[in-house]
């Protein structure tokens, strides 16, 4: 598959709701141009790259005709309309016309598009307003935002009672190279899968966040450097037995992990660095292993 450029992040203001509360269905924009723009689902609803659409995406993952969304019976359908990357509904892809229910998350191309059901859309679309300022809408962990509110807390509370502290900072080894080979669909693919398999061994007290492309953090309150380290190693293996299948095709892929631990009283950013400068160091080693503070 072709090399596409990612979508750019976009900068301009949030879009105020079109529709007025209790009525029309929408699709809400979470990634991939006016981010939170809603758009109405008012008949038949053409989305693609060319000016004709009832949407449009200018991005050049996304195919001049790419998808549309109908009423089929009781139900709105979308359908994909013969792309060149597919159509993504809930991280699988769809070959037919297939029922949308509320909450569903459709990806075309680099952009993603959260279904809205007819009623209090008003309500929804400002909590999906409030979700896209602390959550990641690829990978629906939290963000770089987030973040470093939780962690500013965290170093207060463990500083002042002293307490341990840990940070662990994940990257993809060689992510470009999936990218180029499978397409950035398919990176998005295991960055929204291996994110969340990775997220899904923390506590309910540890935090999970994406930092910036293949980057992720990891929060451990009431940690030591010793048990995070073990945490590290053990996610370090679980990236590597992971087998994604995505359009039919196995992909694989390992991390390198930079653990540190909270040293005294510090802003949230330079125990971030510390932990990045040790990421560094580990890929500099080879790539696919984890060290810590100290090493």
């Amino acid at each position: 598959m072709s090399k596409m450029p990612a979508a750019k992040v976009p900068t301009a203001p949030m879009q105020a709701p079109r529709t007025p509360a209790g009525g029309t269905p929408s699709l809400v924009l979470l990634r991939g141009g006016r981010l939170g723009r809603l758009h109405p689902l008012l008949g038949d609803v053409s989305i693609g790259r060319e000016d004709s659409n009832t949407i449009v995406l200018e991005l050049s993952s996304v195919s001049r005709h790419h998808a549309r969304i109908f009423r089929s019976g009781d139900a709105l359908h979308i359908q994909d309309s013969g792309s060149r990357n597919g159509t993504y509904l809930n991280d699988r892809e769809i070959s037919e016309e297939t029922p949308l229910g509320n909450g569903d998350i459709i990806q075309i191309g680099d952009a993603i598009f959260k279904f809205l059901e007819s009623g209090n859309v008003e309500s929804q679309y400002h909590e999906e307003i409030y979700k896209l300022t602390i959550i990641d809408p690829l990978t629906q962990l939290h963000n770089k935002r987030y973040l470093v509110e939780f962690l500013a807390r965290e170093i207060s509370r463990s500083a002042r009672h002293s307490r341990p502290l840990s940070l662990v900072i994940m990257d993809l080894d060689h992510f470009k190279a999936i990218n180029d080979e499978y397409g950035h669909v398919a990176g998005d693919h295991v960055l929204r899968s291996l994110g969340r398999r990775v997220a899904s061994e923390l506590r309910q007290e540890e935090l999970a966040a994406r930092y910036g492309g293949e980057e992720f953090v990891f929060v451990l309150p009431e940690t030591a450097l010793p048990e995070a380290r073990r945490f590290a190693e053990r996610m370090r293996e679980l990236v590597e037995q992971q087998v994604l299948l995505f359009d039919g095709k196995e992909i694989r892929a390992t991390a390198s992990f930079g653990v540190a631990a909270l040293a005294g009283a510090c802003r949230p950013e330079e125990l971030i660095e510390a932990a990045d400068r040790l990421l560094y160091d580990a890929k500099e080693a080879g790539r696919n292993r984890v060290i810590s503070s100290g090493e």
